[in-house]
């Protein structure tokens, strides 16, 4: 029998370290066969920009971060999660989201890891506004038509 998950959901503006993570979900465990991590990161969109600031609704966001990972650990059969979603002003370069999915085999931990990464894109409350290297602000980047195609494949 598998032991129990271990699920980390965070919101959080500090920066996150992915080996000290994976660390923290694998430690002593003997069961997981496989784990995928996804680390997103701010881009600088051809260095026309300098940052990315994100904002979320405080509460709403974990809670929906925890029913996400509530249904892939369910679904996939997870032996363990993590998921951090920072705030804040973020530079080019620098980690926005991490998803780590553990496993006892890797199919189950490559789709629990991308089944998270696309309802968060679509479902948790975050948005993001651009601010660009001349100074001036950008506006609120709206949803991409990709994302909703991607979570549509997982219904």
């Amino acid at each position: 029998m598998p032991e129990a998950v271990i699920s980390t959901i965070r919101v959080q503006t500090e920066d996150f370290e992915l080996q000290a993570e994976v660390a923290a979900l694998t430690a002593g465990r003997h069961d997981i066969g496989a784990v995928v991590s996804f680390s997103g990161l701010c881009r600088d969109e051809q260095g026309a920009l300098s940052a990315l600031e994100l904002e979320h609704y405080p509460g709403m966001a974990e809670a929906e971060m925890r029913r996400i990972g509530g249904i892939a650990v369910e679904r996939f059969s997870l032996l363990g999660l993590t998921a951090i979603h920072r705030y804040g002003k973020i530079l080019p370069g620098e980690n926005i989201v991490l998803v780590i999915a553990a496993a006892p085999h890797r199919q189950a931990a490559f789709d629990g890891a991308n089944f998270v990464m696309d309802f968060l894109k679509t479902s948790a409350p975050f948005w993001k506004k651009e601010h660009a290297v001349d100074g001036t602000e950008g506006g609120w980047v709206s949803a991409k038509d990709a994302d909703g195609e991607a979570q549509d494949k997982w219904r």
